[in-house]
């Protein structure tokens, strides 16, 4: 039928679908936009998460290292304070810890203490051989000093060392003795005990006597230097020197000859 024996009805007719058609197919154009905007969109949130968990990924993976690198991963305690009833326990709780953990791990004490209780520090130092007995080899060292009971504790380990700045203290066991007279005669008694137990430890750990030891310590307070200790047999080795100091005793040494 040519349009020109179509009639206007029927033209019109024909124009109304093809109008109703164009919008079927805009609308499914707007459709797959749609579609296309809502994949993008989820694209967009699944990139977003993804970023989110690699970030949670890398902080918890930094932590990790951090934690890796601590003290506690690598069973290294720092006595930084007095030997006292707390201090003591605190230490052998974290002890307990890691043999509990790791009953042939190896172990460390680092002691910075100007020393303290006799008695508590006797508890350590025993404990620290309990544990050498079960496998552990425990190093002992010291930065700062190790003054008193703690240079006593210094001797509890497998291996020894001291910073070369550091300084190890020996004296006399010291007591408060108040009351009778029979009172401080058996605390006096109970303090030579245990000296000889002190000396005891230095004389089986070092290269002294109990003469030396006793002819050093009387009525004063020994200081030790590093050097003097490796001499002593004290410690087995010096750590953290420094290298400067290393060079200008090498070139001492050349000019001397």
């Amino acid at each position: 039928m040519s349009e020109q024996t179509r009639t206007k009805e029927e033209i019109k007719m024909d124009l109304l679908l093809k109008k109703a058609e164009l919008e079927n197919k805009q609308a499914e154009l707007r459709g797959k936009e749609a579609e296309i905007l809502k994949t993008e969109s989820e694209t967009r949130k699944t990139a977003a998460e993804a970023g989110k968990s690699e970030i949670e990924f890398e902080k918890a993976y930094s932590s990790r290292q951090k934690e890796l690198l601590s003290d506690e991963e690598n069973h290294l305690y720092r006595f930084s304070k007095e030997v006292s009833f707390n201090s003591v326990q605190a230490c052998m709780n974290k002890l307990t810890q890691w043999h509990r953990k790791d009953p042939k791990c190896k172990i460390e004490i680092v002691f910075s203490s100007p020393g303290g209780s006799i008695i508590d520090g006797f508890e350590l130092f025993d404990f620290i051989q309990y544990l050498r007995g079960k496998g552990h080899f425990v190093t002992t060292g010291s930065l700062g000093m190790a003054a008193s009971m703690a240079g006593i504790l210094l001797q509890a380990g497998d291996v020894r060392w001291i910073g070369h700045q550091a300084w190890l203290m020996i004296h006399r066991a010291a007591f408060g003795a108040i009351g009778k007279t029979y009172e401080i005669e058996d605390e006096v008694k109970l303090v030579k005990r245990i000296e000889g137990r002190i000396l005891d430890i230095f004389t089986s750990r070092s290269n002294l006597t109990r003469h030396k030891i006793v002819r050093n310590w009387d009525r004063k307070d020994w200081w030790i230097d590093a050097d003097e200790a490796v001499e002593m047999g004290l410690v087995d080795e010096v750590r953290a020197r420094l290298p400067e100091h290393q060079d200008f005793k090498k070139k001492k040494r050349k000019v001397k000859k």
